[in-house]
This record gives C-alpha cells, sequence and structure tokens, in this order.
C-alpha cells in the first residue's frame, strides 16, 4: 500500500532553506532556474513537527552525536557515578563497532538515529554488566553478552519517525532501516529569479548630531509557487514498525499532519513566511509511485498574473494524462483546495476540509477511522 501526497504551497517573499552563500537555494529544470527548497530541509521541518506534536512521545528517536551522555545520564539516574557511566556506555557501544569522537569522548563519531526505546534497553544492557563495562578492559564474554544484547535490541526498535526517515550506520550497515518515506526537494513550477533586500540598522543610543546608519546589509531572497511531493510505503512503514498496526496508523495521521503543517525555519524572523498550501492532493493506491513535477517541465505563465490556479489546473491536467496512459487503479484520491476548485476536479473528489482529506485518506488506507 502506498499514500502519495502532492501539494501546491505559495510563498511570499522569503529565504527558507539556503546555500553556503546564504542565497536561496536554486536548480535548472525545464531549461529555466527554478527556486527549491531542498528534501533534508523540509524533511527536518516534518520531523521537528511530528515529534513536537506525536501523541506518542515514547516511540520517537533521538538523532544525535550526544547520545554517549543520554544513555549516561539514565545510568547516572540510577545512582551510578557520572564518569563511570560514560565509560561503562563507551566500552559498550565499542563492542558493536560504533566509536566515539577522537576530539570529544562523550559524543560518537556521527550523528546517529536511534529509538528512546534503543537508548532506554542499551541503558539497562550497559547496568547489567557496569562493573565489568566500566573498567574499560571488559573480558571477551563480556563483549560477547553485550554485542550479542545490543544487536538484538537494535532490531526491534519501534521508533515512528525513524520508522518514517530511516538511518544509515556507516560502522553497523547490518543494522540500517530502510526509510519507509520518500520526500523531494520542492521546486517552483514558474521561472524565478533573485532578490535582494537592502537593509541599514540604527544605534538606539547614537547622539542626536549624529548622521548615517550604524550597520548596512542585504539578505538575498525569492518569491514562488512550489510542487512538493513525498510518499509513504505502508507495508514497509509496519514493517519497521514491528507490525504494530496501532503504532503505523498513528505514525501515518502524524505524518500527513507534519506534511501540511510543517514550514522550513530559515529566515522566519526576517520574512514571517507562514502560507499554507493551496492545494493537497492524496493517493493512496496499492503499488508504484508517480511524482507529477513533469507538469512543471514547461514553467508556468498565466498572462492574467497569478500563479496558484494556473498551477493547480496544469497539475490536474497532467495527472489525467499520466493516467489515460498508464492507468491508476488508486483506491482513494481526494484533494483540498483553497483556489478553483474546478480547476482541480480532474485530481478527484473535493473532500472540502484538511480533516476530511485526513479522515478519507486513513480510511483508505487501514479500512477505519483515524484514532
Amino acid at each position: 500500500m502506498i499514500l502519495e501526497l502532492h501539494l501546491i504551497q505559495n510563498f511570499a517573499p522569503s529565504n527558507l532553506n539556503r546555500s553556503d552563500t546564504g542565497s536561496p537555494k536554486d536548480c535548472t529544470f525545464g531549461g529555466v532556474r527554478r527556486a527549491r527548497i531542498s528534501s533534508q530541509c523540509f524533511k527536518r521541518a516534518m520531523r521537528t513537527y511530528f515529534r513536537n506534536k506525536f501523541e506518542k512521545p515514547e516511540n520517537l528517536a533521538e538523532r544525535s552525536t550526544r547520545l554517549i551522555e543520554n544513555i549516561a545520564q539514565r545510568l547516572v539516574a540510577k545512582s551510578h557515578d557520572e564518569e563511570q557511566s560514560r565509560k561503562a556506555v563507551l566500552a559498550a557501544i565499542t563492542c558493536i563497532g560504533l566509536k566515539a569522537s577522537k576530539k570529544d569522548t562523550a559524543k560518537t563519531e556521527y550523528l546517529l538515529f536511534m529509538g528512546r526505546d534503543e537508548l532506554e534497553r542499551i541503558a539497562s544492557v550497559c547496568e547489567d554488566h557496569f562493573e565489568e563495562l566500566a573498567n574499560e578492559k571488559p573480558s571477551d564474554g563480556t563483549k560477547k553478552a553485550v554485542k550479542k544484547a545490543l544487536m538484538d535490541l537494535m532490531n526491534e526498535g519501534k521508533a515512528a519517525d525513524l520508522g518514517l526517515f530511516g538511518r544509515m550506520l556507516a560502522d553497523l550497515p547490518e543494522r540500517n532501516r530502510d526509510a519507509a518515506s520518500q520526500v523531494a526537494h520542492a521546486i517552483s513550477t514558474h521561472k524565478v529569479g533573485l532578490e535582494f533586500d537592502f537593509f541599514t540598522a540604527v544605534d538606539d543610543l547614537r547622539p542626536e548630531d549624529t548622521s548615517g546608519s550604524d550597520h548596512l546589509g542585504t539578505i538575498e531572497f525569492n518569491s514562488a509557487c512550489f510542487y512538493r511531493y513525498a510518499n509513504v510505503n505502508i507495508d514497509k512503514l509496519q514493517e519497521n514498525l514491528q507490525k504494530d498496526e496501532e503504532l503505523t496508523r498513528a505514525t501515518v495521521a502524524a505524518y500527513i499532519r507534519a506534511a501540511v503543517e510543517a514550514l522550513p525555519t530559515g529566515k522566519q524572523n526576517s520574512f514571517a513566511t507562514h502560507e499554507k498550501p493551496s492545494l493537497v492532493f492524496a493517493v493512496v493506491r496499492d503499488s508504484g509511485m508517480m511524482s507529477l513535477a513533469n507538469a512543471f517541465e514547461k514553467p508556468v505563465h498565466d498572462p492574467k498574473g497569478g500563479l496558484v490556479d494556473e498551477s493547480v489546473k496544469r497539475l490536474a491536467e497532467h495527472y489525467s494524462r499520466l493516467a489515460g496512459v498508464y492507468g491508476d487503479d488508486a483506491a482513494s484520491r481526494v484533494f483540498i483546495t483553497t483556489g478553483d476548485a474546478d480547476r482541480a476536479a480532474a485530481l478527484g473528489e473535493n473532500v472540502g476540509s484538511f480533516d476530511a482529506l485526513l479522515d478519507r485518506t486513513m480510511s483508505a488506507i487501514f479500512n477505519g477511522k483515524e484514532g
């Protein structure tokens, strides 16, 4: 079972996702420059929204280089010495091939993405073998026992965000987790140029007889209507969550909300860019995935002005043509729009509100109601 989300979202002047030079990210598509928001940027926003709103916080993960300290503090809370606890945790993760940073042994060599339940169980394994691990030179028997325990528990985690977005452990590839979700780079449906905001700042305590500004600068920005695409392999997600259907249901509902509600944080204090999507199109089908990005290979331009309605119309027309050629045995096709619904009619049924879209989509996936 596959869930696909297609969104049209128009942003006022903003710089939501910057390059290394501070410019809004862009790309070439259809032979012209487009505004772009990277998939990593939107996934970060979605993960943050997800973890703040998810109804089962015990089924979340932590992505950090500071997990040694996190686990050590769990041991400290059980009356173990703080320094000895760090040594025990470091010795334990070394048993499975993970390494501490050469610059700071309280941190891991790279970001680790691990479920909160995994972290708690790692702490339990460390406590079970605390004396041997804290001595820094555990016996071969202890190493073997710790390795087996840790490898087993890392194959049994039930973290919703980890199940969605996956993880890669370079030193422990057998415990990698393939992501159940894919998120595309958001691209503008039209050609976009770069603009500059020149600004000045004045010292509040400047003497009255002093002229001029105390600080000058520029901020680069653009304004664009984006096409966004994401999908979830429901079967893979349920596999990642140890076949827990209740947790899978809660995860999918939260993911849909995060995809629609989450926004990147770049330069938000300067631009306050908090626009909702103008169109959300949700598709549920047994198999197969189908991005609609090529609806905008020829950039949108409406001589009457505006980009949203023409982008929605272009999306619906492209979907109709693709379905005509390749077919689309979708179990559910519903959409909501703040614009001209007639232009989106080919997409499916206009259900009017986001709550109705969520309810209908969850029903199509799980044959029941949300929650």
